[in-house]
């Protein structure tokens, strides 16, 4: 490792503001079933589905709507 280093050219990491951020939620066991089944259908990991799944929400500004059965 060097005793110095040169950070005259460095730049802001540009991903920065899309870092994620660790939380605790409590989810139905049916819903994490259904993502669950779905990542081993795409391949891709269920806690990132549910993630792009939530993501797409907010950036299309979805408004949630509720009906009890």
């Amino acid at each position: 490792m060097r005793d110095e280093y040169d950070f005259s050219e460095a730049r802001k990491n540009p991903y920065a503001k899309m870092l994620k951020k660790q939380i605790t939620i409590n989810i139905d066991s049916n819903a994490i079933d259904y993502f669950k089944e779905q990542a081993s259908v795409t391949g891709i990991p269920y806690q990132t589905l549910i993630n792009l799944y939530l993501t797409d929400c907010a950036r299309q500004h979805r408004k949630l709507t509720v009906s009890w059965e």
